[in-house]
């Protein structure tokens, strides 16, 4: 499939606690990322909200429940209601997750790592092909952070190459996922990034985290740091002048410095001189 159309510029997730605050500005978010998940169903208020913001924003979805490294099969039903919503307000680009939260039916509210084995690239690729044919449009898939890793016999970007090679499948590049892990798991960063297919990458995200003892965690809750910001500008060094998405979803400021803070960034990333 071609290369899926996400918004040009920078963007910004949108969260309940900021919708009424929400206008076109010249220094604001070019379009905003939502997860389906949260407004599917919805009805009266927040979906009047949704309804206008849409016909000022371009909007992208990222999903949290496609549980596509799980061992069940795909939950039909719910793509179905992913695809009638994406349809219904006019969303081409769809983002998940390279993990699992589902096991046997049961869901948990959490992105668990799948093993780095040639075995689980067949599985997420096959299962990538069936969701691309039914949603008829191409996946993007994120990179997560994680705190153990399953047994298995790839590198990181190894695995992710493969996925993307075998499935057609597009990456959602988490820059701060790839610096989180990397302190956590003891690799660089920049060799991580020289290693992976950028020219695959259809959108960056970008966001906070903190120290939790001897570990980062990645907690959306908190301003970037400055060395994912460096690494971002190096990332869109190799990618070009690709999408990038702030996300914020704890401790969430006022809409007001939410916009300066993405003006901060898309400043020291120099995006429109690089």
């Amino acid at each position: 499939m071609e290369k899926p159309t996400v918004p040009e510029g920078f963007g910004l997730g949108l969260r309940y606690s900021f919708l009424e605050d929400v206008v076109p500005m010249e220094e604001g978010p070019s379009w905003f990322e939502i997860a389906p998940e949260n407004w599917m169903g919805r009805g009266g208020y927040f979906r009047r909200k949704l309804e206008r913001i849409r016909r000022d924003f371009p909007l992208v979805c990222h999903g949290l429940s496609l549980s596509i490294g799980s061992p069940d099969p795909l939950n039909l039903e719910f793509l179905r209601k992913v695809k009638d919503f994406l349809e219904e307000f006019g969303i081409e680009a769809y983002s998940e997750h390279i993990s699992f939260c589902s096991v046997g039916g049961e869901y948990v509210y959490d992105l668990l790592p799948v093993p780095f084995t040639e075995e689980m690239v067949k599985h997420i690729s096959k299962k990538v092909e069936e969701v691309q044919d039914f949603l008829e449009r191409p996946i993007i898939l994120e990179n997560i952070t994680y705190y153990y890793r399953p047994e298995g016999d790839l590198e990181e970007w190894e695995f992710i190459n493969a996925v993307l090679e075998e499935s057609g499948a597009f990456l959602l590049l988490d820059v701060n996922n790839v610096y989180v892990n990397s302190v956590n798991h003891g690799y660089d960063p920049y060799s991580f990034l020289d290693r992976i297919r950028t020219e695959r990458v259809a959108y960056i995200h970008v966001a906070g985290h903190e120290r939790l003892g001897r570990i980062l965690v990645d907690t959306h809750g908190d301003k970037v740091k400055e060395e994912v910001e460096d690494l971002l500008i190096y990332a869109l060094s190799k990618t070009g002048e690709v999408p990038v998405l702030l996300e914020r979803d704890n401790r969430i400021p006022s809409y007001e410095e939410l916009v300066k803070d993405l003006k901060e960034l898309r400043d020291k990333c120099r995006y429109g001189s690089l």
